[in-house]
Parts: C-alpha cells; structure tokens; sequence
C-alpha cells in the first residue's frame, strides 16, 4: 500500500511522534493506522524507559483549585530542559494531572499512577507517561503532589511555575478580602521560604537540634563571640604556640609566630584582626572554642548570644512570624492576617502552605547545548 505524505501528518497529529517514526510505523503495518499506533506506542515505550536514566531537575509547578475554593492540588513535574518546560504540550499535561489529582482521591504516588488516565481513558497514569515521555522527547519525571482542603484555599505560581505555592485558612466568611490577604500571604511565602506555619509545629527535638546547630554555628564563628570570651580563646591559641600549622594537625589549638606577631599588631582595633590571620590561626580559635562548648553554655554573655540568635532563626522560618513584606510599618504576618480579620468582621488564621520549588534538591546537569547539537548533527 503507498504510503502518502497525508497519511504521515495525520498520524504524526495522532500520536506526536515524529514524522520519520511515523513514516516507517505505516511503512512496517502496511498502512493499518491502529497498528501503526500500536507501533508507534511500543516503540515510544522502549524509547520512554531508555530516557528514564537522564537526569530531569527542570520543568514546571503546577496548581488547581475547586470551583468551591476548598480543595486544591499542587504537583511538580520534572522535564529535563527549561525548553520542554515552557513548551505548551508539556504545560497542558502537567495540569492535567492535577486536576486529575484533585478531583479524585489517591493515597500516594504508586496509587495515583496505578489509576486510568483522565487525558487518555486507555492506559494507566504511568503508561500515558511513558508515551509523553516519547512524545515530547526528554525524561519527564512526576516528582511530586500535595492536595488540601479546607475553608479557603488560594494558590499563586511564581516566575512562570518555577515556584508554586498553596495556602488554605480558617475562616467563617472567606469573602474576596480574605483571599485576597491568603494570595498576599502565598507571594510571601514565594519568596521568604518559611518552613512552618506557627512556632507551635516544631517539635521540642526540632527545636533542640536547631538550639544546638546555633550553638555550634557561633563557636565556629569566633570574631562574633562575645569580647570577654574571645579574648580568653585567643590567650589559650597564643599559650599553646605551635612552629607550624601543617605538623600541628587539623585538631590544632595553637598559633605560630606569625600570626601571634599579626595579633600584637592588630589588637588595638579588633574588627581588622581576622582580615589578616591565616586559616589555620581561625581554625585554631575555632577548635578552642568548641572545646569549652559546655563552659560556654554556662557563661550568660554566650547564652545571650544563642538565645539571640535563636530567636532571629524563628522568626525567620516561621510564617506568621515574618516580619510582611508589603507593610510599611514593619507589622508581622500574624499582624496583618488580624488586622483582614478585624477589617471584615471575620475570624482568619492561616492553618496551612505547601510550597514546591521547581528541583529543589535534585541535582542538576551541567550540559554545553552547542556541543551537543554538533554531536547530533555528527550523528
């Protein structure tokens, strides 16, 4: 049977796949358009899971709210070029799945791909996948979902879905005030990165580790110790004088001559002293330092300092007590969601976010795209 250049592009429309693929899949099947589909599709699958090993730590975050404003779905899908994730097919997928997420109700990842596809009824979620995968050509990779539900929820996508966040509230009267306070809110948390709601969510072992990880940061900074300490660590470094950094070892406490002879010059004005010490001499304060750690719990100088410290790490990873970035007077969060709820006659609490950054922790590729369009075009 002849294969003509209509049947080619109807098929190529059909199934996406390329038109030399698409040529040879009629070629093979003699013309038959489902099994040429059939072909098409096995093979797309086999390409599909080849391309399963490339890294993706591209792509797009993606959301989708209930026409009731109560229930919303945020997913990550992974793609491995910033290309394919501004790409219209690639958008119009990922959303796609979304939707089916939110309108339905799935345990985990495994159970969600398990279930029929919504965008095509024939196959599963993971095998509507693979064909995707073969259709736009990179590993694509459904990396993650979170669904909310409650009162409220608003949604807002920062720099084109890099960043997705979802934010749902308690509220008795969630009129367009309110959501409009919580997209305020979303857009804050975009670009603060809180990592809790209320102080009230971290559990006392969170909050002892992050105590200690404080502790542990100052004695390793040792120009912010408190002066009377300092001084004190400095004393020991130039008592246990040593002839060489490299001899001493990594566990060193002492100073050589020169970098006592930099201190004697430069202790008249302290703030320039550890512009001009070597690495092993601030090493050495640090390793001193770390030796007097349960001293220095002791001493109310120091515990002021973690304390202090303690108190700005809080407020920075917990949302209502960020200082808002709109505000002109400096008000906190917590501040401005009482002052909506005063304003509108309501009761307003933020109970919730989730907030996906398009490959956060993955790691990413590091590719020369004019090397490799020559080795394809050497190919």
């Amino acid at each position: 049977m002849a294969i003509t250049a209509a049947d080619v592009k109807n098929l190529r429309e059909m199934t996406g796949a390329g038109m030399m693929d698409c040529k040879k899949a009629l070629t093979e099947t003699d013309g038959d358009f489902d099994a040429a589909v059939e072909f098409l599709r096995k093979k797309g699958l086999a390409t599909a899971e080849k391309k399963a090993g490339r890294i993706a730590a591209e792509g797009i975050v993606s959301t989708v709210i209930s026409e009731d404003d109560k229930t919303a779905t945020i997913i990550e899908v992974n793609s491995e070029t910033d290309f394919v994730a501004k790409n219209e097919v690639f958008q119009t997928y990922v959303a796609g799945l979304a939707k089916q997420i939110n309108d339905g109700s799935y345990a985990d990842m495994d159970a969600f791909l398990a279930d029929k596809s919504e965008i095509d009824p024939s196959a599963t979620v993971a095998d509507h996948h693979k064909a995707m995968v073969a259709k736009i050509g990179e590993n694509l990779t459904i990396r993650r979902f979170e669904k909310i539900t409650g009162d409220v929820v608003v949604s807002y996508i920062h720099m084109g879905g890099k960043i997705g966040v979802l934010v749902e509230a308690e509220c008795d009267q969630p009129g367009d005030a309110v959501k409009e306070a919580m997209k305020n809110i979303a857009m804050q948390i975009a670009a603060m990165n809180p990592s809790y709601v209320k102080r009230e969510e971290i559990s006392a072992a969170e909050l002892a580790k992050e105590k200690e990880i404080i502790v542990d940061s100052s004695l390793a900074d040792p120009a912010s110790l408190p002066k009377p300490i300092l001084n004190a660590v400095i004393a020991e470094a130039i008592e246990g004088k040593v002839d060489n950094y490299e001899e001493a070892g990594d566990d060193n406490k002492g100073w050589t001559k020169e970098d006592i002879d930099i201190y004697e010059e430069k202790k008249s004005n302290m703030n320039y002293l550890f512009n001009f010490l070597s690495d092993p001499a601030v090493q050495a304060l640090r390793n001193i330092a770390a030796s007097h750690k349960a001293e220095y719990l002791e001493n109310k100088i120091f515990a002021g300092l973690v304390e202090g410290r303690f108190s700005k790490h809080l407020k920075e990873i917990c949302l209502v007590d960020q200082t808002y970035v709109r505000a002109e007077d400096k008000e906190s969060v917590k501040q401005y969601v009482e002052k909506v709820a005063k304003d509108n006659g309501c009761t307003f609490s933020v109970k919730k976010f989730v907030r996906f950054e398009t490959g956060e922790g993955l790691e990413k590729k590091n590719e020369d795209f004019a090397a490799e369009v020559a080795a394809q075009m050497n190919k």
